[in-house]
């Protein structure tokens, strides 16, 4: 879906605009910790899941700039987490013991077990990403009814902010098709604009750069997107 790719993309548009921003790296496989290249730290998420008090053990400045952006470590160990029936208030408990952040952004597993769920419940927005392609568009309804749940439970101030399509190519007629139908169904939740297939956004994460520094075109026009997709979930009013 890209869910690590939109972190990144908003990451680097908070960077751009002054944001002091904390990164948190919830997926086992840690590609987001990965991209972000932050120094050692003597704990990890799953530190911080088993114990929230440890939470400023596991953040460490990120390597794409000298100071602004924080990154939650991630770990493989994070998984043990993700056993059914597990407590999700755990890293909603952990934020309120790290400093003050203008923005926090929570990568999570492409799953909606305990750590997706976890995650989502310390957020106060939840933004969907997905693909224009008949699975995906099912799976949306999957996580929107996981948020509606989330809501009437353990976070009630949790909203969906919105919809965010990855990987648009814009001459496919299937995706056309896959597009129009998303906002069939779910109307303005339908983020726009959506985010093109670009290389530009896989070179830039591989070599640990920020969407914004990379030259050419492409990136230009991404860091556009990445900006008015940002402005978006600021200007988002509380319900």
């Amino acid at each position: 879906m890209g869910k690590t790719t939109v972190t990144l993309g908003l990451a680097s548009a908070a960077l751009e605009r002054g944001l002091r921003t904390l990164a948190i790296d919830l997926d086992p496989q840690g590609d987001l910790t990965m991209a972000l290249q932050p120094g050692s730290a003597r704990a990890t998420v799953a530190d911080v899941l088993a114990d929230p008090a440890r939470v400023t053990d596991a953040v460490v400045p990120s390597a794409w700039v000298a100071s602004g952006l924080d990154v939650l470590v991630g770990s493989e160990a994070v998984v043990e987490h993700d056993a059914p029936g597990g407590q999700i208030d755990r890293l909603h408990h952990a934020l309120a013991r790290v400093g003050s952040y203008d923005l926090v952004l929570i990568d999570c597993p492409p799953s909606l077990g305990t750590l997706t769920r976890t995650g989502l419940a310390a957020c106060d927005r939840a933004v969907v990403v997905t693909e224009p392609g008949l699975f995906a568009v099912m799976a949306v309804g999957r996580v929107m009814r996981t948020i509606d749940q989330l809501r009437r439970g353990p976070a009630p101030r949790l909203q969906p902010l919105g919809i965010v399509v990855n990987r648009v190519r814009p001459r496919s007629a299937e995706q056309a098709f896959r597009l129009d139908e998303l906002e069939r169904l779910y109307g303005p939740l339908v983020l726009s604009p959506t985010i093109a297939e670009r290389a530009a956004l896989q070179q830039a994460q591989g070599a640990a750069r920020p969407i914004h520094s990379w030259p050419g075109s492409a990136a230009r026009e991404l860091s556009t997107v990445f900006d008015q997709l940002l402005e978006r979930a600021i200007r988002a009013p509380q319900r």
